[in-house]
């Protein structure tokens, strides 16, 4: 029998190898062995996308400023092919900044949105250290064990987010 603390069960135990080290996933994440594991990233709970559209924008921002100071060095030799080129490329610079930073601010929408379909299954989480898989002790919300790349793909889908997910993690549901 095992009794309850402030993150969940005391004393679980993993039902595939039946290790008790056992932690949290928020604790996993950020624990001991992480960072080698890279478990902040393959436990994530949903993307970061803190400040990308403002660093997008500042980016852009710099690249039309230097667009227009190649239109501004064609007006003194009269070289028509730089103020032209020049004031062509800062437009569509301008309007492929705004379109990216438009995207940023979508995908941070959804993060907001997914967050707490996110948290409802990534709080009741586990890591086994010994067998590197992610569990639920109840067995609720989900039973079994995932890898934790499956546990990430399932808890992105469900949130409403996979489509951040990076090629290279892209995949079926894993149910």
């Amino acid at each position: 029998m095992s009794t309850t603390g402030a993150r969940g069960p005391v004393g679980a135990r993993c039902p595939g190898c039946g290790g008790a080290d056992v932690a949290a996933v928020r604790d996993a994440a950020g624990g001991r062995g992480a960072a080698r594991k890279e478990l902040a990233a393959r436990l994530a709970k949903g993307p970061d996308k803190s400040g990308d559209g403002l660093l997008h924008f500042a980016e852009g921002m710099v690249l039309v400023a230097l667009s227009l100071a190649w239109a501004w060095m064609g007006t003194d030799p009269e070289k028509p092919l730089y103020v032209w080129g020049g004031i062509v490329l800062a437009v569509l610079l301008f309007i492929a900044t705004i379109v990216v930073v438009r995207g940023d601010g979508r995908e941070k929408a959804a993060e907001r949105a997914g967050a707490a379909r996110a948290a409802a299954l990534w709080d009741p989480a586990h890591y086994c250290r010994g067998c590197e898989s992610v569990f639920c002790p109840q067995g609720e919300p989900w039973p079994g064990l995932l890898t934790p790349e499956q546990f990430k793909r399932l808890v992105w889908d469900e949130a409403g987010y996979a489509d951040q997910l990076p090629p290279g993690e892209r995949g079926n549901r894993a149910k």
